[in-house]
Parts: structure tokens; sequence; C-alpha cells
């Protein structure tokens, strides 16, 4: 399914079903699930990516268990609101995820300016986690600031 606005998403989507939101970086995919009411994001996993097949079949796994019916990716919008190629690549990632017949899910890209550098400064600041362990939550935790927004923006316009 192709990309539609963050308001049209809701409206595609079966009661109870869950949003997953997504950071894709170049290493790592950042994920976060919403509960059903989709009011509270939470971080999920974080899945080393390897090759695009592998990574969409764990996605189709965890759409299929947690009953995800749509999808919030991150993208990452320069500072000056221009779109480069880190943006380029969260889109591909998109396009390649809509080829998959078990990931044609209706899908919305919501701007994740700062979202990892918000969630570094929470996570040293406020947790004081070390950098080992920062690594390990930092890319669930930024798919879990870029879904909350999402959804503070859908109950803004509801």
């Amino acid at each position: 399914m192709p990309e539609v606005r963050l308001e049209e998403l809701p409206g595609l989507l079966a009661p109870g079903q869950r949003l997953l939101g997504v950071d894709p970086g170049s290493k790592t995919l950042g994920l976060a699930i919403a509960d059903r009411n989709r009011v509270v994001a939470s971080p999920l996993e974080t899945i080393r990516r390897k090759k695009f097949t592998l990574d969409a079949e764990r996605l189709a796994e965890i759409c299929r268990e947690r009953e995800v019916g749509g999808l919030i990716i991150g993208l990452p919008v320069n500072m000056d609101g221009s779109e480069g190629p880190r943006c380029q690549s969260a889109r591909q990632f998109a396009a390649n995820l809509d080829g998959k017949a078990e990931l044609a899910l209706p899908f919305a890209f919501w701007d994740e300016r700062l979202s990892t550098s918000a969630v570094e400064r929470f996570l040293i600041e406020e947790a004081d986690m070390t950098r080992a362990r920062r690594s390990q939550v930092v890319d669930k935790m930024a798919a879990a600031y870029i879904l909350q927004g999402a959804l503070d923006a859908l109950k803004r316009h509801a």
C-alpha cells in the first residue's frame, strides 16, 4: 500500500489494530509498538540489519504477532527541512517493504529530526546509562519517540 498522510492512517485500520514505529538506520531498525488504543508508544526491539529479505521477514513476523495494521516510519529530515541521502534511504526502505505482500501495510512518514539525540540526552541525564547500555536501547527508544510524536499528532487531529 502506498504512503498515506498521517491523519488518513487511523481510517485504514481495523479496531484494535496497532501501529508499529520504525526507525530505519543503516545498521539497525529500531522498533516501537503502540497500544491498541493508539495512545502510548513503547520500545519493542532493535533488529541488527542483515539482508533486506531477513529484516522484512522479522518485521512481518512482528506485525502478525502484534496485530499491526500500519507503520510509522521515521524520516530523517535535515535541520533546514530539506531531504538528503538519509531521507532517500528511508523512502527506499518503505518502497521495498511495500513490495513485500505480507508487509503491504499503510504507512506514514514522521519527521524524526533530533529523535536520537533527544533520546541519548535523556538516557545520559535522566537514566544515567553507560555508553554500552545506551547503544543497546537507543534505536528502539528513538522508534518509540518517533511513534509517540505521531500518536500525539493523531490525537490533536481527532
